[in-house]
């Protein structure tokens, strides 16, 4: 039997190790980003090489209105979704002091990783619950938040507020969708080399130097994706709501 995964935020970093990592499990993907379809040829020619499909949506995922039209098209040419992977999301306009955080700055946050995040996973799960399960195929729905749901970084607080929110969607989600079968998971990433945090690769690389993470190293996105794959293929049997930290120990307290 055919899987189809969707991953959000796609075209770069943990989204486009994701959906490498996914077909290599045999999922056809549906490959979302908003804005940066000229990424998409040479995933969708590495997903092709690997005997899977792979089909790419430019998608704002805080449009509400796009998410049915979407799924339509996602469903009418690979059937149902099995897996969701939230990976899209945005970090901070800039950082700085948080008695200067602007609206639009707070706005986007919120819009993105949470508020869209939240109804396209309700607009996903809808179809998923509707849809008839099959006996040893598993389902999931696999969030990725970020080390800053736990730890407060007030140089961009608006992103961290974001962030928590997104792991409470995440267990609200898992005991709604545990009596249907799906599988709810959350993924916390820590300092993870990819765009996004590049600008603080300097800063960052002193740290870790010095031990700020217990593996003295960046994480990669294929480390964070090798988690989400596990997820999506049903290798983590009775967890519910279960957050996986993959931050070499970053958030460890330690003395």
């Amino acid at each position: 039997m055919r899987r189809t995964a969707i991953v959000t935020g796609a075209s770069r970093g943990i989204g486009r190790a994701t959906a490498l990592a996914l077909a290599e499990e045999g999922f056809d993907i549906a490959a979302v980003a908003w804005r940066d379809a000229e990424r998409f040829d040479a995933l969708i020619a590495n997903i092709e090489a690997l005997g899977r499909r792979c089909s790419a949506f430019d998608l704002d995922i805080s449009d509400r209105s796009a998410h049915e039209p979407f799924l339509d098209a996602v469903q009418g040419q690979f059937g149902d979704v099995h897996c969701l992977v939230n990976n899209a999301g945005v970090s901070v306009l800039q950082r700085g002091d948080l008695l200067e955080v602007g609206e639009e700055s707070y706005d986007r946050c919120f819009d993105i990783n949470t508020r869209g995040t939240f109804f396209f996973t309700q607009a996903v799960a809808r179809r998923m619950v509707a849809a008839e399960a099959v006996a040893g195929t598993p389902r999931s729905v696999i969030f990725v938040t970020s080390s800053n749901a736990v730890a407060a970084t007030i140089e961009r607080g608006e992103y961290c507020m974001s962030k928590i929110a997104l792991h409470m969607a995440a267990r609200l989600y898992a005991l709604r969708l545990a009596k249907e079968g799906i599988g709810v998971y959350e993924v916390q990433p820590g300092l993870i080399l990819t765009e996004m945090t590049a600008p603080s690769k300097s800063k960052y690389d002193d740290l870790i130097a010095r031990g700020m993470t217990a593996d003295p190293r960046w994480g990669l996105p294929e480390d964070v994706a090798r988690v989400i794959r596990t997820m999506a293929a049903g290798l983590l049997p009775y967890t519910v709501a279960q957050e996986v930290r993959v931050d070499g120990g970053l958030l460890i307290q330690r003395f």
